[in-house]
């Protein structure tokens, strides 16, 4: 059952959320080892954002901009750091909530304190067991329930940045990823069936450990892999790997291999959870009264230009997968590609616009909703993205400019014919114009933030660092602001 806002029944909402699942890893758009049919099925059922990219490359300054629609520089999160609380009040949660939404949340949240709800009634949560050793979260507690202690989170001895992989040898229905859909599925079954729901998925997978379910694991042993680009200009990247944790060098073959395997099998994994949901939702007549979205907080590198995990601003770690599959079974927006440049801070004014919430003046983001009803709004020109310390990029998905700003070290690629950042033109005299026209935009965009340094007389300034975080307070109205 939905429930009549002003305007009409009100959609239930479903909100897929994994963490670290690069742009390429759907099968709809031509990978070729992972597969992910459910996802492909609600690509082809919806609208794939082609262009998509996260406005920080790290998952807690990401998620504050996907909560509050807001650019990382006006949530004061403009890199990672854990341990600082949330002060916003105007979160999409929080604001559906008081529009009448029953709000949950199963899985990953990366909040803090790890229980605050910033707007959630209902949380199941899974939280790295580092995080929360004084007070586990719920899925460490039911795994030791479960398993009488004898069963322990791989994140729990294996170092949760690592490229190491250890596939999951217990009981399919023990892994994290498992619980979450179980979680999910278990607030679905009980929730207010006169209150149209929103529900986010948060899972924590396929950010290591890389640890698939070993079923999982074994369906891409054989699989051929696609090669793994490594640009012209990556040579300062092949230097040995000293860490489980290195976020750049060269792996040997046969461990980056694994690697990549784990990785793919992750995604495949979860997909097939998608599917459970999916299967619920059909089984339950919910599809036609649910919109279902999916995206990811950032990608991850994956060992392109022998660089792994995420914070910097190439493709593997900077532009993210989100697809749109609207309610019902006659959708205009069917099969639809979107090559319009967006970001997660767009997600919160959808949510609300679809929730007939109002989104407060504040956003940065902007409703997704017109392309999924078939209609081409004006598109933006490009879309900022940092993170802190050094890097800065804007891109319309077509073209991209990298700056470091502390080592004044810049990448220009031409995404249309090399989609792999293969090539940097940053010095190419053939395309000098085009390179200026992405300076003068990355300058306009950053001159407007004084306080950082990193303009100066219309030219961005070498050596320059933008803080990580900015103090937040609340202005004479009550409304947050991030100051520096």
């Amino acid at each position: 059952m939905v429930s009549e806002g002003d305007g009409g029944p009100r959609p239930n909402i479903l909100f897929v959320f994994p963490d670290q699942w690069r742009f390429d890893c759907l099968g709809a758009l031509g990978h070729p080892s992972v597969e992910t049919p459910f996802l492909d099925q609600m690509a082809a059922e919806g609208v794939v954002f082609s262009h998509a990219y996260t406005p920080c490359m790290t998952c807690i300054a990401a998620r504050a901009s996907l909560a509050t629609g807001l650019s990382p520089s006006n949530t004061g999160r403009m890199g990672y750091r854990d341990g600082l609380p949330w002060p916003y009040a105007n979160t999409f949660m929080r604001l559906l909530r008081d529009a009448g939404y029953q709000t949950m949340c199963a899985g990953k949240t990366h909040f803090w304190p790890a229980r605050v709800r910033l707007g959630f009634e209902e949380l199941a949560l899974y939280e790295m067991p580092w995080q929360e050793r004084e007070r586990p979260s719920d899925y460490h507690c039911w795994l030791a329930q479960q398993t009488a202690g004898r069963v322990r989170d791989t994140a729990d001895g294996l170092d949760s940045n690592s490229w190491i992989d250890r596939p999951w040898t217990h009981g399919e229905e023990l892994h994290p990823s498992t619980w979450t859909t179980d979680a999910a599925i278990g607030m679905l079954e009980r929730r207010d069936t006169t209150r149209p729901f929103f529900l986010q998925v948060g899972y924590h997978r396929p950010h290591p450990p890389l640890d698939p379910p070993l079923t999982w694991y074994e369906r891409l042993r054989d699989a051929p892999l696609p090669p793994v680009p490594v640009g012209d200009w990556a040579g300062e990247n092949d230097v040995p790997v000293r860490s489980i944790r290195h976020d750049r060098g060269k792996l040997a073959a046969r461990q980056l291999d694994r690697t990549r395997r784990a990785y793919f099998a992750q995604i495949s994994h979860l997909d097939s959870q998608v599917g459970r949901l999916v299967r619920f939702l059909e089984g339950h007549r919910l599809m036609e009264s649910t919109w279902i979205v999916f995206a990811s907080d950032h990608g991850e590198m994956l060992g392109d230009h022998h660089l792994f995990r995420k914070t910097c601003a190439f493709e593997g770690s900077a532009h993210i997968p989100m697809v749109i599959r609207p309610a019902g079974w006659n959708r205009q927006g069917l099969g639809s590609l979107c090559e319009s440049p967006v970001t997660l801070t767009d997600l919160a004014p959808t949510f609300l616009e679809l929730g007939g919430a109002t989104s407060p003046d504040a956003m940065d983001g902007i409703s997704l909703l017109a392309w999924t009803r078939g209609e081409h709004p004006r598109r933006r020109e490009y879309v900022h993205g940092e993170h802190v310390p050094g890097w800065q990029y804007v891109t319309d998905g077509c073209e991209k400019l990298i700056w470091h700003s502390r080592d004044d070290r810049r990448w220009f690629f031409d995404l249309q014919r090399d989609p792999c950042e293969l090539h940097d033109l940053s010095n190419d005299a053939t395309v000098a114009e085009r390179v200026g026209l992405w300076e003068r935009r990355l300058v306009d965009t950053l001159a407007t933030r004084t306080d950082d340094g990193l303009v100066e007389d219309g030219a961005l300034v070498p050596g320059s660092c933008a803080p990580v975080v900015r103090q937040w307070i609340l202005d004479a109205g009550g409304r947050g602001r991030a100051t520096g």
